[in-house]
């Protein structure tokens, strides 16, 4: 295979591989599973050769196949069958983030969790996250103030005990 069969892949992988990383890191929790998607997500791009109407809709793909695979992984008889090594995630395996920031989104309901990750970090609308997901626009409001407060409470919580 020539140098120029790879140009597209590359192209995906800077612009998306992070968001693909994140995503899977915010469902699955462990940096392992999260690496293993993202591979599978593109490696999907590169066999289905998908055509986009536009950059949102190359984003929408890349995001709902992230998602889906993400499920998988979680119901897949391996993941379901064996323990986890530790509860607690190093602060390497996502870094620029606050650990204890990180720690108390990672610790809400996976829908929770991508909920935030999208409108926070990708900069979805409550309206454009819904597809994404496979939920009510209503649902994903929800979601997101649920999240919010338990973020308050656990964070709350978090700021009094350093304090005493």
């Amino acid at each position: 295979m020539s140098a120029h069969a790879y140009e597209p892949l590359d192209k995906y992988l800077n612009a998306y591989g992070d968001m693909v990383y994140r995503v899977a890191f915010s469902y699955t929790k462990n940096k392992m599973d999260a690496e293993d998607v993202a591979q599978d997500v593109f490696m999907k791009l590169l066999s289905a050769h998908p055509s986009f109407e536009n950059a949102a809709h190359e984003k929408a793909w890349l995001l709902r196949v992230t998602i889906n695979f993400s499920k998988n992984r979680l119901k897949s008889f391996w993941h379901t069958k064996t323990g986890a090594l530790s509860d607690t995630l190093p602060y390497q395996d996502c870094p620029n983030e606050d650990s204890g920031v990180l720690q108390a989104v990672l610790s809400l309901p996976a829908m929770q969790r991508l909920a935030v990750y999208l409108f926070y970090y990708e900069g979805y609308s409550t309206a454009e996250i819904a597809p994404l997901i496979q939920k009510k626009e209503s649902t994903v409001r929800s979601l997101l103030h649920r999240a919010r407060a338990a973020l308050k409470e656990q964070l709350k919580e978090d700021y009094d005990n350093a304090l005493l």
